[in-house]
């Protein structure tokens, strides 16, 4: 069965983490991705079939400075519906292939664009990472012992959320809009807008006074409360706690044995949460992360193993949904999210130039024209 995106058809630009990723997603889904690889310096899928963000392409690897690229690249741009580039402000103007010829060729193209900053404002043009980006959005000063700086998150909040999720809902977005007007338009995905969308809830709170800002480690998701923290068990590993309602909370309490302990009937007296979480902490230290797991089976306690990625994937419950799955021998996530009636799923991953030919003759070029520009080091 076809993917719910069969038959879109989506032109990337090759680049790293946020506008891969968000290619990914709707390759997963079912549209088609043709993926312009670098043809010099170092392969885009060095790491061969490891690199599981390059799934589901089709590859045509090209120099982009070659004088001839140009007039390749917008025979490709005419036949698709969505273009991903991920350079930095100003790259594929530089080139001849910016928004503006590009969607004077293809008028109802979405012209998508992944960047740090955005494509305007002060730091438009400066560098950056996901740890930089999400320093500006007030998410990660929130975050962490308030003894300590910040630990970084890993990569995933500015980069992929605000980022490659981003990047992926607004070209939905704006494909929808498309259909009314027929007209295309520019998607401006900046990773610094998305980690600060992400905070709308934590800003909502702040605004109620529910969040204390300049307060880190005082707030109640940051790891301070005792009910929402993770905690060591005896012999090593890890238990996530999350019982912030209140019976989950009674059912947290009641397995841990604190049932008659008068502190733990003050949830949310944040002055008990230091000598709480003490007693938690305790308590944890004397059972296994197994003994513990079997305590609380059945039991709506918010009680789960913090699992590292060589376990994820063989819990039962990833096991039962299929949340991951194997290709090529690499061990990877399945897409997301479910469609019953159209799955997506889950493509291999194509050397640089893989699909050349294909690509090519689909788009008018004969095989002495493919010849000829192999020669001259188009591709």
């Amino acid at each position: 069965m076809a993917g719910p995106l069969e038959g879109l058809r989506v032109l990337e630009f090759a680049g790293i983490g946020p506008a891969p990723f968000a290619a990914m997603v709707l390759a997963d889904m079912g549209a088609i991705v043709t993926r312009i690889d670098r043809r010099h310096g170092r392969p885009r899928a060095a790491s061969g079939n490891a690199d599981v963000l390059q799934r589901g392409r089709r590859s045509l690897a090209m120099d982009l400075k070659h004088p001839d690229a140009p007039s390749v690249v917008m025979s490709l741009v005419r036949r698709s519906d969505v273009l991903i580039e991920g350079f930095r402000p100003g790259v594929l103007e530089r080139l001849g292939l910016g928004p503006d010829e590009c969607l004077q060729a293809r008028p109802a193209l979405v012209y998508a664009r992944m960047s740090g900053w955005g494509q305007s404002g002060p730091l438009a043009h400066q560098a950056g990472h996901d740890l930089n980006f999400l320093a500006l959005s007030g998410a990660l000063h929130a975050m962490g012992d308030p003894g300590h700086p910040p630990p970084p998150p890993l990569n995933l909040v500015a980069d992929f959320g605000g980022g490659g999720m981003m990047l992926a809902f607004g070209i939905m977005a704006a494909l929808w809009e498309s259909r009314r007007s027929g007209q295309g338009q520019v998607v401006d995905a900046a990773m610094s807008d998305g980690a600060a969308l992400l905070m709308s809830m934590l800003y909502g709170y702040a605004a109620m006074e529910r969040w204390h800002p300049g307060r880190r480690g005082g707030n109640f998701l940051d790891g301070s409360a005792p009910f929402y923290a993770a905690y060591a068990c005896k012999g090593g590993g890890f238990v996530a706690v999350a019982a912030i309602e209140a019976p989950f909370y009674q059912a947290l309490v009641e397995g841990c044995g604190f049932a008659d302990d008068e502190d733990f009937r003050h949830q949310w007296d944040e002055e008990r949460w230091p000598r709480l979480k003490r007693k938690l902490t305790a308590a944890f230290l004397c059972k296994t992360r197994d003994q513990w797991l079997a305590a609380f089976a059945g039991a709506d306690a918010c009680v789960t193993p913090v699992l590292d990625m060589r376990e994820a994937p063989g819990h039962p419950h990833h096991l039962a949904r299929q949340a991951f799955v194997e290709i090529e021998g690499v061990v990877q996530p399945a897409p997301a999210p479910r469609f019953l009636r159209t799955p997506g799923q889950a493509g291999t991953i194509p050397s640089p130039g893989e699909h050349a030919d294909l690509i090519l003759r689909e788009h008018g070029y004969s095989g002495d024209a493919i010849a000829r520009m192999r020669e001259r080091g188009v591709v």
